[in-house]
């Protein structure tokens, strides 16, 4: 038993306290492990049927996490590395972004710079083969797809792909690459003065991305930023804490944290290094964890405008427990506190996972969503910043300008024709006809070398970035070709509708229509500047920081 003791207690974390060294000091009792061990080896040994001791050991955990808080998580060893990558900032693999168009893998973009850009495959692309297997028309899952595409670094595959124009199965050998993840998807500029910038996660290369992209809309003129954390659902501390302290003064409160063996501790800026006058941070419902933290800071210290609706309320820190088979247990250790002491988390049932995962429809039954009257907090939940402002604990963020939902914009309609890939699957099919003429009528390929350039630290003509995206936002409009396509994907996928809800569906659908092939022929920042004018959040945002859109 003292060896499994010693086990459990190696440091698996710089400054970490081993276990087995005072271990009666933080609850532990060996009687109750070795009940455990006792258990499991009766069963092994007695029980009347084969066991899985693997199976009975994962179901042991989770069963003991259950009773837990919501966010303390076993994670089997085969699926750990896809929950770390996207946090991590790259992977190894053949470095394309792809949808799939009904069976078939189809290119988006290569990475650029990436192995694939660097064989010669293209945009519209499709690929069909992979090492002699066919991944079209086989219903292969994406997973599946995933794994026969990523490998290990330096390892070669060979993919077949069917271009149009060109007749018959192109091969391509191609050596897999370290592939970066970014967590900022978009940045632009909204108007000479105002920058966009839009973060999914917190990750190990967020900082970077925003450092870089923020000088880039500095050099462009950018004196005040919107920051979009909408369905940001967080990620680690620490690219909290370095993002914070972009805004703050030398000496400010980020966050703290504690925990009952963990103790206090505190995060305080540095610097306030980002020269920006007015800052505006858009959220919602699914802004969570680090994404809270940041906004937390921003608004306990009076650095700017939180706009939206109220946060998911997330504040429990996790620690990962790496086990010996490569699995990992995700503990929580402690609470985190906003600088004025509130506490993030929402309040809930130890082993009532599902009351707690239902809180977003409780929001939306109670009219939280739909109106900040619903919302009432007591006396004992109000804190005051340094600036004299009233903040709100309890759970979550509450924004200084509160967003109201407005269920008219998506109906019923859009959301089955989202649901069942209808509109993904008509911009796809829309591209696979039309992808030659449109590169050519907006310059595309002018695009991706100017930005491939751009990325090499080469010169580059910056007009050619934005002169041809700028014709298509303004100029293009979804054609009924399109319109048609789509009614026959609904078919297909056996959508109901009436004339009277396609009338009311189809301005928004066309707009993200629009909004698609613009991602998929430039960026994600593109379909950001089209599709962000419908969003009711980002529009009051603007209004927070006094930008008027020209229609």
């Amino acid at each position: 038993m003292n060896r499994i003791l010693k086990y459990i207690g190696l440091p698996l974390f710089a400054g970490s306290v081993t276990l087995s060294a005072g271990a009666q000091n933080h609850g532990i009792d060996e009687m109750q492990i070795r009940k455990l061990v006792y258990t499991q080896t009766a069963i092994m040994q007695l029980y009347v049927d084969t066991v899985n001791a693997a199976a009975l050991t994962e179901d042991a955990i989770r069963g003991m996490l259950k009773e837990l808080d919501p966010h303390s998580q076993y994670t089997p060893a085969k699926d750990v590395q896809a929950l770390n990558e996207p946090l991590q900032g790259s992977f190894t693999g053949i470095g394309v972004s792809y949808n799939m168009n009904e069976d078939t893998l189809v290119v988006i973009q290569p990475t650029s710079g990436g192995p694939s850009e660097r064989v010669g495959i293209v945009a519209g692309d499709k690929i069909v083969t992979v090492n002699d297997t066919s991944i079209a028309g086989v219903k292969m899952s994406r997973e599946e797809i995933m794994k026969r595409l990523r490998g290990p670094k330096g390892t070669q595959v060979n993919l077949g792909v069917i271009r149009q124009g060109v007749k018959g199965v192109q091969s391509f050998t191609v050596t897999r690459d370290k592939i970066p993840v970014y967590t900022i998807d978009a940045w632009y500029m909204i108007d000479p003065t105002t920058g966009y910038i839009r973060i999914s996660s917190f990750g190990q290369t967020t900082h970077d991305e925003f450092v870089a992209a923020a000088k880039e809309l500095m050099q462009q003129g950018m004196k005040n930023l919107v920051l979009d954390l909408q369905g940001n659902g967080g990620g680690y501390l620490q690219a909290a804490v370095e993002m914070s302290d972009e805004f703050l003064s030398n000496g400010e409160m980020i966050v703290y944290t504690e925990g009952r063996t963990t103790g206090r501790k505190e995060y305080h800026a540095h610097a306030g290094k980002m020269n920006i006058d007015k800052v505006v941070v858009l959220v919602d419902g699914y802004t969570a964890s680090a994404a809270e933290i940041l906004s937390g800071a921003v608004q306990d210290n009076d650095r700017g405008t939180i706009v939206g609706r109220r946060t998911f309320a997330k504040g429990l820190v996790q620690r990962p427990i790496d086990l010996p088979d490569g699995s990992l247990v995700r503990l929580t250790v402690a609470h985190y506190y906003s600088p004025v002491g509130r506490c993030f988390q929402k309040p809930y049932v130890k082993g009532d996972k599902k009351s707690y995962d239902n809180d977003m429809m409780d929001r939306l039954n109670s009219g939280e969503l739909m109106s900040a009257d619903s919302i009432h907090f007591p006396d004992s939940l109000k804190y005051t910043t340094k600036g004299g402002r009233t903040v709100y604990g309890g759970g979550g963020i509450m924004p200084d300008v509160y967003v109201p939902l407005d269920t008219t914009i998506y109906t019923r309609l859009h959301r089955e024709l989202s649901a069942k890939s209808c509109i993904i699957q008509t911009t796809l099919k829309y591209l696979d006809k039309y992808r030659k003429s449109l590169t050519k009528q907006y310059d595309i390929d002018a695009y991706r070398k100017a930005k491939t350039r751009k990325s090499e630290g080469k010169t580059y003509d910056s007009q050619t970035l934005t002169e041809g995206f700028l014709r298509f936002k303004q100029e293009f409009e979804v054609p009924e070709e399109m319109v048609s396509l789509l009614l026959e994907k609904a078919k297909e996928a056996k959508v109901e509708y009436t004339d009277s809800t396609l009338q009311a569906t189809l301005p928004m659908v066309k707009l993200q229509l629009k909004a698609l092939l613009a991602r998929d022929l430039w960026d994600t920042s593109e379909y950001c500047q089209i599709m962000n004018p419908s969003n009711e959040i980002y529009l009051a945002g603007l209004k927070a920081i006094g930008v008027e859109l020209k229609p």
